[in-house]
C-alpha cells in the first residue's frame, strides 16, 4: 500500500524554492535577459534602403558575426585596452600593496586607535564614485588646486598625468574595501599561532612575513580578482573628468566606447558586439589568473 508524504513534509520541501524564488526571478530578469538580449542584438545590423527616409526603408537584419569582426579589428578598442593596462598596474599594485600594509598594521599586537583606523581607512569607500571623481578633480584643476599655494607646479590632468591622477582616485577609493577584507581574515586566524610564534623568538615582521601572509592568500586572491574586474570596467573616473581637460577622449577605456557607440552614435548592434568581447577578455583575465594561482592559494593537486 502506498504510504502518502504529511503535508508538513510537502511544505518542507518547497520552502527552499519558495526562498529561492525572489533572487532567481530577480536574476533571470535583470542579468540574464540583459544578457541574451545583448547577444541577440550583437548579430544585428541596421539595413538601410535608398535614402532612408520612408517607412522600411530603415530594416533590421540578421549580421552573423559581422559586428565582431568590426569590433575585434578596431585600433580604438585595443588602444583603450593598452591604457586600462597601464592604468591597472598602478591600480592593482599600489592598491593591493596598500590594503595588505594596513590590515597587517591594524592586526599588530601593539596597534593603536586601531576602531579611528579602520573607519578613516573606510571611509573613503563610502563616497560615490562621481563625488569622489568630482572633488579630486577640482583638486586638480590648475586654478584652484592648492597645490601651487605649497609652490608645486604641476599639470595633474596633462597628457602624461592624467592616467596618474586616475589611479590616485580608485586608489583612494578602494584601499579601505580591500584593506577590510583582509583584516576580517586576519582577525579569524587563532590567536594561538601568533603567540607560539612569539614564544620561539619570532619578531612582528617574521610573524607577518611567515604566517600571516601565507594564511592571508586565499583573500589576496580574492581581491586581486574583484580588482582587475573592477579596473577593466573603469568608466566613472574618464567619464566625470573628461569635462575638466581635452586630454581623456570619448574611447578612453573600452566601456567608454561601448557607451559612445550606443548613445552618442546611435549604434545598439556594434555596441553591443563589444560589449560581448569585453566580457569574453574580463573573463578569460579573471579565470586564467585563477588558474595560475589555484595551486599556491588552494592547495588544490
Amino acid at each position: 500500500m502506498r504510504a502518502h508524504r504529511p503535508s508538513g513534509a510537502r511544505g518542507a520541501g518547497a520552502a527552499p524554492y519558495l526562498f529561492l524564488a525572489p533572487a532567481v526571478v530577480l536574476f533571470t530578469l535583470f542579468t540574464a535577459v540583459p544578457i541574451v538580449y545583448t547577444a541577440y542584438l550583437s548579430l544585428r545590423r541596421t539595413k538601410v534602403s535608398g535614402l532612408g527616409l520612408g517607412r522600411g526603408a530603415r530594416r533590421e537584419v540578421f549580421a552573423g558575426l559581422d559586428n565582431y569582426s568590426a569590433a575585434l579589428g578596431d585600433g580604438e578598442l585595443w588602444a583603450g585596452w593598452l591604457r586600462v593596462l597601464g592604468y591597472g598596474a598602478i591600480v592593482l599594485t599600489v592598491m593591493l600593496g596598500l590594503a595588505l600594509l594596513f590590515a597587517l598594521l591594524l592586526d599588530s599586537a601593539h596597534v593603536r586607535l586601531a576602531r579611528f583606523s579602520r573607519i578613516a581607512l573606510f571611509l573613503p569607500y563610502a563616497v560615490p564614485g562621481v563625488v569622489a571623481t568630482l572633488l579630486w578633480g577640482f583638486l586638480y584643476l590648475p586654478s584652484v588646486t592648492p597645490l601651487r599655494d605649497l609652490g608645486v607646479d604641476v599639470v595633474l590632468l596633462g597628457p602624461g598625468t592624467v592616467t596618474f591622477s586616475m589611479a590616485n582616485i580608485a586608489i583612494w577609493g578602494g584601499t579601505g574595501f580591500n584593506m577590510l577584507v583582509l583584516y576580517t581574515a586576519l582577525r579569524a586566524v587563532p590567536r594561538t599561532y601568533y603567540e607560539a610564534a612569539r614564544i620561539d623568538g619570532a619578531s612582528e615582521r617574521h610573524i607577518a612575513l611567515r604566517i600571516k601572509i601565507p594564511i592571508l592568500m586565499p583573500a589576496i586572491i580574492l581581491t586581486t580578482v574583484f580588482s582587475v574586474i573592477a579596473t577593466i570596467q573603469v568608466f566613472t573616473e574618464p567619464t566625470a573628468l573628461r569635462p575638466l581637460t581635452n586630454t581623456i577622449s570619448s574611447t578612453w577605456s573600452p566601456l567608454m566606447k561601448v557607451y559612445r557607440d550606443a548613445f552618442v552614435n546611435g549604434d545598439l548592434y556594434s555596441a553591443a558586439a563589444t560589449s560581448i568581447v569585453i566580457a569574453a577578455i574580463s573573463l578569460v583575465l579573471s579565470f586564467g589568473f585563477l588558474r595560475v594561482v589555484r595551486d599556491r592559494a588552494f592547495q588544490e593537486g
